[in-house]
């Protein structure tokens, strides 16, 4: 049986071409999660909607589905294009090739939907702050079950700001010296640090580390063993500036 969805919110996340004249597109929808997406004839010079099937363009979309992959019957622009440029555009690339990389498709998750689009503004009017992409990231676990405990230790005591911790994803926060049976594991961290990305507050240059190797830590054994290539041309720009 046939399902017909209209004018449903979503963003492009990949598009690849699609025997001699279509696209498949990959795309991040409010209510029905990452679809893929037959668009046909949008590779022709004159498609009306070619121009609208582009990353980090705000749309609405109408598809019909009776399988794995649904066809394209409508697309709409919901809003400007998001404009990204240098560093933001990589990171914005990053937050597609992570969710390309997580998500199954038809798996609902509204909450995630809003974090993306929250990011993507972010991006637009701070530039690649890492503080938007640890939000994100946070964001993203939670979404998948992989949330972090971040308001209590692994004993159930409040979190102490200027604290050391070890953080183990199936315990949570150990308390440095605390567990003295159990050799140190899990990514260092400071308990103000735990507690700024719990309260979605700006992460001064040290919280910045080391939430950044707390998250990549937790995503890594889901990302899988290939590189990122947003990550590696991050990277690459970066090193270029230094020197120049």
């Amino acid at each position: 049986m046939s399902e017909r969805v209209s004018l449903q919110p979503a963003y492009v996340l990949h598009q690849r071409a699609y025997r001699e004249t279509s696209r498949l597109i990959e795309v991040l929808t409010r209510d029905y999660g990452r679809i893929g997406i037959v668009a046909r004839g949008a590779r022709r010079p004159g498609s009306r909607i070619r121009p609208l099937l582009q990353p980090f363009v705000p749309l609405l979309l109408s598809w019909s589905a009776a399988g794995e992959l649904a066809t394209l019957t409508g697309a709409e622009s919901a809003g400007r294009a998001l404009h990204l440029q240098g560093d933001a555009l990589v990171c914005g690339f990053y937050l597609n090739e992570v969710l390309l990389r997580l998500l199954t498709r038809h798996d609902p998750a509204p909450e995630l939907f809003s974090a993306y689009h929250d990011a993507l503004g972010g991006l637009q009017t701070h530039g690649c702050d890492p503080t938007i992409l640890r939000r994100f990231e946070k964001r993203l676990l939670d979404a998948l079950g992989y949330g972090l405990q971040l308001h209590e230790d692994a004993r159930g005591e409040a979190l102490s700001a200027d604290r050391r911790y070890h953080y183990e994803p199936e315990r949570g926060a150990i308390p440095a010296g605390a567990d003295r049976d159990t050799p140190a594991g899990g990514v260092a961290i400071l308990g103000r640090c735990l507690q700024a990305l719990a309260a979605d507050t700006p992460l001064d240059g040290i919280c910045q580390k080391q939430v950044q190797r707390l998250l990549a830590s937790i995503l890594a054994p889901h990302l899988g063993p290939r590189p990122l290539k947003s990550r590696d041309l991050l990277l690459q720009i970066r090193r270029r500036r230094t020197t120049e």
